[in-house]
């Protein structure tokens, strides 16, 4: 079955959505950089932990992640901060 919707390995980074992990405090400059970024095509790329094993027992039940999809976890201030960059629907 096709899916609706593929994520494109070609795309590159464009935009960053709020403000940098330095910014924000949520990195030491060496490792760990929480990042959100809007790329070419339009998609978004999350920077986070991968913590798809410690979350997917505990999925809602209409929630599902593919085999090759993560549960990416990123620090509420780096999706806050991001909110300005985000246009309303």
């Amino acid at each position: 079955m096709e899916r609706p919707w593929e994520a494109d390995p070609a795309a590159s980074f464009r935009t960053r959505l709020g403000k940098s992990a330095a910014e924000l405090g949520t990195t030491n400059g060496t490792d760990g950089c929480p990042d959100i970024w809007q790329l070419d095509n339009g998609d978004i790329a999350v920077i986070g932990r991968d913590l798809t094993h410690a979350y997917l027992a505990r999925l809602p039940a209409d929630a599902r992640v593919a085999a090759d999809e993560r549960i990416v976890i990123i620090p509420g201030s780096t999706l806050l901060a991001a909110k300005a960059d985000i246009p309303d629907a």
